[in-house]
Formats: C-alpha cells, sequence, structure tokens
C-alpha cells in the first residue's frame, strides 16, 4: 500500500520515521487557513484541503494522509506567526497557562475512494516565562515562524511544564490515532510497509 504524508514538517516526518512506515512525501500548497470558528474544525478544514491538494498533484493510487496543528487559548486561535515580533506577543499570552494543541487529519483513500477527516485536542501547560526567556526563544528558536505559538520539540521544551493527552499528536500527528483510522477503513498491520 502506498502511504503519501501531504506535510514538509519535520516532526510528523520524524513521527512516521519513528514507527519504521514507509512513506512519500508530497506537500501541499493548499491555503493554510480557515474559516471555521471551532479550533477542531479549524485544524481539521485544513488537513482536508492539504489532503485534496495532494490528491491533484499525484497519479495513481495511495492512502494520502495530511495534518494540521493550531493552538488554541482563551478563544483565540493561534496559527504560524507572521514575524518575531507576533511570535513573542503570542508567547506572552500563552506563558504561565493551559493551551490546548489541536491535530487535525484526513486519510483520502484512493484506493477504496474513501476519506475520513478527525482531530485530537492535548493540553499544553506552559510555565511562566520572562521577557528575557521570550526574546531569547524568538531570537534562538530556529522554528518559531513554523510553530503555533511555541515548538515544543524545539527550544520551548524548557518552558512545557506537563501535556495533557498524547504528545505525538502535539508535535504533529498521533500514529496510534492515525492507525486506528485505518483499521476502520479495513486496513490491517500486514497492508502497511516498516522498515
Amino acid at each position: 500500500m502506498r502511504v503519501i504524508l501531504a506535510s514538509s514538517s519535520v516532526q510528523r516526518q520524524d513521527i512516521f520515521k519513528m514507527i519504521g512506515l514507509k512513506y512519500e512525501i508530497v506537500t501541499s500548497n493548499a491555503c493554510e487557513k480557515s474559516d471555521k470558528e471551532k479550533p477542531d474544525e479549524y485544524a481539521e478544514d485544513i488537513s482536508r484541503k492539504k489532503a485534496v491538494s495532494v490528491r491533484g498533484k499525484i497519479t495513481g493510487d495511495a492512502v494520502i494522509i495530511a495534518a494540521d496543528t493550531i493552538v488554541y487559548f482563551n478563544g483565540k486561535i493561534y496559527g504560524k506567526p507572521a514575524n518575531k515580533e507576533a511570535a513573542a506577543k503570542d508567547l506572552r499570552e500563552l506563558s504561565g497557562n493551559e493551551s490546548f494543541a489541536y491535530t487535525g487529519v484526513t486519510i483520502l483513500d484512493t484506493y477504496k475512494g474513501k476519506t475520513l477527516t478527525f482531530s485530537s485536542k492535548t493540553g499544553v501547560y506552559l510555565k511562566k516565562i520572562s521577557e528575557e526567556e521570550i526574546k531569547w526563544y524568538v531570537d534562538n528558536e530556529k522554528k518559531v515562524l513554523n510553530a503555533c505559538g511555541y515548538a515544543a520539540m524545539g527550544k520551548a521544551a524548557l518552558f512545557v511544564d506537563k501535556i495533557d493527552g498524547d504528545y505525538n499528536a502535539m508535535l504533529g500527528i498521533s500514529p496510534a490515532l492515525v492507525f486506528e483510522k485505518l483499521k476502520e477503513l479495513g486496513y490491517g498491520i500486514g497492508d502497511l510497509d516498516f522498515v
């Protein structure tokens, strides 16, 4: 079975490599914005757009897996910041609070002509972060403009107090949840290729 990860995210690729799943990478050119107001629907909508975008770029059948992660706190959806100043502002707002990482995933299966879209929610408790630490973070975190508020797999790990939920989902995709949904589509462990 051909599996395509519709993502340029290093974290998602690392998660698939960690479990030894064989996959191809085809990046989407979908707009990473949504008009949905609920955080789960927002992330799911973008994942769906990414999957459809990649479907239009490939020939032959495949199981396309697309994902998008956003951070939600106090009624606000945090996407990728436009610049370092915006990243610092986001971190100030999230400092000392529990925010939620929502990861929307779409599995577009062209073998069976089916699509599943779903999401997971992970609570992330950040310690109180000083102004000096915020400035250091935005100046030194290479992934600062690719992260939604913080890069928990990067230097922001210094500020994470605890995680409530699936750690991998917070980083970008839950292999356990994806496997569960693949089983719903009728696939078993033997249908996947591992190294």
